[in-house]
């Protein structure tokens, strides 16, 4: 080589796996083996025209010019090493400071060598298309745990290395929803280091700092890095959209997948559900829910000694075993090759693909603007941002300018201050549309659409408004993601709390009323919307109302809490009687508890949609009350004659009524009411068959059920409403389960991949609840299996308590019948408590043969076991179980 490679720039990582290990077992061995290991690598590096520009700690960081070079030089070394190296490679655009690099390329080449394996040498999707495919693996696509996108991954192959390695350490490999970032993650390598050190010592670790300093992205990186160590999930719960001390532990649960218990606080049924399992949680911006916070926090430590949580706040919780970790501003000491430094180019470049320090005029006005902003990172992202159309000269002067309190000594001066200032600039940059527009963003909770905030703001056009809104999100104060196809606009939390704090600079003489006003219009524009959902809800756009609840149920939240506090009933009840509706085929049954608090003041007050609140509650059944649920349907069934009132005009009441007597044991009015619906015609007609079909089976008349099976299926397709056409699915696989296990299981597996594919997932559990049984004992054993699992999280998740008894039921069965008849007696016994899983003719037969398996005494011990079992500990009593199957079959 003549010099160092620039530009374009392929970047070889390596790592010793386990190299902690080997350390504190044979230090003398391993500093012979490592000094052996840096010779091998120095070799091959630079015999085929490398650069080894780093060491880090057991690894090496090299730079070639040629991709396929660097690849070479990893295969020749690793054919030598003794020990287990990972390798990782990728190509990029990097930028040379002192004896290191900064950029995209470097931050890739270690996250690809971070997933990896001893012996195992991976290569990027930016690297594979410039060297030969022949020497490659596609190992697919995979999120690494910079979270920025998903990464095309291949495994370089060659006549003397290992081809079989475990799979990728990424992070699709546990449960979670670590969101993808908009932008890759910068310096603080040595801080995410030590903070995984911490959350493996300390199970509550809370980041304090100003807002802007970087807590978040520090807190979801570590989080990312340690998911392999926490196989029950790694979890973000954000807490800045909730605005209301009330709604944060049932904010929490939605995040986190938890239907409240009934009878029991959310706080204790967050607690009781993560109980046992091994999972991190991350919960950002506490410091304005601070009480609720560290009342959560404590109940989920006491009630479980494998949770760990990390949380973000502007300051300390208080609880007992916090370690509290201050946040440190970005480094600034090391001038131009400082992490500083590194954030502010990569963000400028990322504005402006062309840009660069080309002159040393540049250079040091960078470096002076990002001293002179403490190195706090959003106002590093806005200042470099503004590299579209100034340059960092000019910046530089005009920060002279507006940011007085950085020209002095920085002593006795809060950080916040230092951020409000790089806030207040760019603000004070806005046209008064802009402010205003920015103003009436804020009162949004999780984002918002465009004709949302058109109609909220109820001062522009939609093409105004799309125009100001593209201007603030150049300006970096509007954020934007793509959700089903559509923009989403956002605004960071700091933002958002200082855009609310300034509304009364855009000329408002009263700004306190003026923000009520906007929250009332929020409220009502959401009212109204979600009532017109449900229109369409019930037509074949089903899908693409229910992904609007679900991206919405923040602002839902929001609005419907918002309204209840102003006493504007009104709006109240129709958030709450028509999200329950909707969010219900996604098993989100948090609506169903703003109904239910709703009603109390909703009947006093006489509301004209009482009979559609009370339909929501009735909804209830779902989370094991269906006593309440038959009182609310009945309630729904009267009001709806009364022509005062706005009732639901399909025949869902009267329905709803059905189903929580089903669930109560009362069959034969709820066939009654079945055998009616059946003799009309459209939805009622539908429904009374969907419901007939799947009752028939449960009481012995399969014949019956086998008779109307068609005429239910063309019912439904007639209409063509995907969540009644699912239904129908899971009727007539009720109808064959018996006689024709085949023919079940292919219905099933149909309706499955239905539901899957119109995001019905009330209902892919319920097709699932049934087909379980019949792929393990008839079809994919495994695939059964991993049902039976699957959908048992998913009903606890949702706190559907019945439904999750009757999935007990049909594991005891599948247990009997693969002759574990200890086991399960004692998941039938778990199952005991609903009524509704007693009602089964299958689960009869199973529990007769049970009895006469086992010795009257012991079935009882069994039963009585199991009855005892609270919900986690049957859980993980059937997951235990479960598993167990699935490696040692009978």
């Amino acid at each position: 080589m003549t010099g160092r490679p620039a530009g374009l720039v392929t970047f070889l990582f390596t790592d010793i796996e386990g190299s902690t290990r080997r350390w504190e077992r044979d230090s003398d061995g391993m500093r012979a083996d490592l000094a052996a290991h840096d010779d091998v690598l120095r070799s091959s590096i630079e015999s085929r025209g490398g650069w080894l520009f780093k060491h880090t700690g057991d690894g090496v960081c090299a730079a070639f010019e040629s991709p396929q070079a660097a690849l070479d030089a990893a295969v020749g070394a690793q054919r030598l090493l003794t020990l287990p190296v990972r390798m990782g490679i990728a190509t990029g655009d990097a930028e040379k400071r002192g004896e290191d690099y900064f950029g995209p390329g470097v931050n890739r080449a270690a996250r690809v060598m971070g997933v990896g394996h001893g012996g195992q040498i991976l290569v990027s999707g930016s690297t594979a298309g410039l060297v030969s495919r022949d020497d490659l693996i596609d190992l697919g696509a995979h999120r690494l745990r910079d979270l920025s996108g998903v990464e095309h991954l291949f495994q370089a192959v060659a006549d003397g290395l290992a081809s079989d390695f475990p799979r990728l350490t990424t992070v699709d490999e546990v449960p979670g929803n670590l969101p993808v970032q908009a932008t890759s993650f910068v310096g603080r390598d040595a801080e995410v280091q030590e903070l995984i050190e911490l959350v493996r010592q300390h199970r509550l670790v809370t980041l304090t700092g100003v807002g802007g300093v970087g807590k978040t992205r520090l807190a979801v990186q570590v989080a990312a890095d340690l998911v392999p160590e926490f196989g029950g999930g790694v979890w973000l719960v954000e807490l800045a959209s909730v605005g209301e001390r009330a709604a944060v532990p049932d904010a929490v649960a939605t995040a986190l997948g938890i239907m409240p218990q009934p009878g029991r606080a959310v706080i204790t049924s967050i607690a009781e559900t993560l109980a046992g399992r091994t999972v991190l949680v991350v919960l950002d911006n506490c410091e304005h829910v601070l009480d609720v916070a560290a009342e959560l926090i404590e109940a989920i430590l006491a009630s479980s000694s494998t949770v760990s949580i990390i949380a973000t706040s502007r300051e300390g919780l208080r609880v007992g075993g916090e370690y509290l970790w201050p946040v440190p501003s970005l480094d600034v000491r090391e001038g131009a090759g400082s992490s500083a430094v590194e954030l502010f180019v990569e963000r400028a470049h990322a504005a402006v693909p062309g840009f660069s320090m080309d002159t040393t005029a540049d250079t040091e006005a960078v470096t002076e603007i990002c001293r002179r902003l403490d190195g706090i990172a959003l106002a590093i992202e806005l200042a470099a941002v503004r590299m579209v159309s100034m340059t960092p000269v000019e910046v530089l002067a005009r920060l002279n300018d507006r940011f007085r309190l950085l020209s002095g000594s920085r002593r006795g001066l809060e950080r916040h201050q230092t951020l409000r200032q790089a806030v207040q600039w760019s603000y004070d940059l806005l046209n008064g549309d802009e402010q205003c527009v920015l103003g009436v963003s804020a009162v949004f909770a999780g984002g918002f659409e465009v004709g949302a905030v058109t109609a909220v703001c109820d001062c522009f056009d939609e093409y105004t408004m799309l125009d100001v809104l593209d201007s603030l999100v150049r300006k970096s104060l509007v954020t934007t993601s793509r959700v089903g196809g559509r923009t989403r606009y956002g605004l960071l939390e700091t933002i958002r709390q200082f855009a609310e704090d300034q509304h009364a600079s855009i000329g408002v003489a009263n700004p306190a009323r003026a923000i009520v006003e906007i929250r009332d219009r929020h409220a009502s524009y959401f009212a109204t919307r979600v009532a017109a959902a449900t229109e369409t809800f019930l037509g074949p756009r089903q899908r693409e109302v229910t992904e609007w609840v679900e991206v919405e149920l923040d602002n839902l939240r929001a609005a419907f809490h918002w309204a209840t506090d102003r006493d504007d009933l009104d709006a109240a009840t129709s958030i709450a009687a028509h999200a329950t509706m909707i969010a219900f085929n996604v098993q989100q049954l948090e609506p169903i508890g703003w109904a239910e608090a709703l009603l109390p003041a909703a009947v006093v007050a006489d509301v004209v949609q009482l009979p559609r609140l009370y339909v929501a509650a009735s909804y209830c059944v779902f989370a094991g009350r269906p006593d309440d649920g038959v009182k609310y349907a009945q309630a729904a069934v009267v009001l709806q004659a009364d022509s005062r009132y706005q009732s639901f005009e399909h025949p869902i009441a009267i329905f709803m009524e059905s189903q929580a007597l089903l669930y109560s044991g009362q069959i034969d009015r709820c066939e009654e009411i079945c055998t009616t619906l059946a003799a009309q015609a459209g939805m009622a007609q539908v429904l009374g068959l969907c419901g007939l079909t799947s009752l028939f089976p449960l009481i012995g008349r399969v014949d019956e059920a086998i008779a109307i099976a068609d005429e239910t299926m063309d019912a439904a397709r007639d209409r063509g409403v995907p969540s009644e056409i699912a239904f129908a699915y899971y009727a007539c696989g009720l109808a064959f389960l018996d006689v024709d296990p085949p023919r079940a299981l292919d219905i099933y597996r149909d309706g499955f991949a239905y539901a899957r594919e119109h995001r019905l997932l009330f209902y892919e559990s319920a097709l699932a609840l049934d087909a379980a049984g019949l792929e393990a004992l008839h079809g994919d054993r495994d695939r059964g299996l991993e049902l039976f699992a699957s959908t048992i999280d998913a009903y606890q998740r949702a706190g559907d308590t019945p439904d999750l008894a009757l999935m007990f039921a049909n594991l005891a069965v599948f247990f009997d019948r693969i002759n574990q008849p200890e086991i399960a007696a004692i998941i039938y016994g778990a199952s005991t408590h609903q009524a509704i899983a007693g009602q089964s003719a299958t689960g009869a037969t199973a529990v007769e043969h049970l009895r006469e398996t086992l010795d009257g005494e012991t079935f009882d011990d069994c039963v009585r076991t199991g009855s005892a079992m609270g919900t986690v500990e049957a859980v993980k009593y059937a997951h235990e179980h479960i598993e167990s199957t699935r490696r040692h079959p009978p």
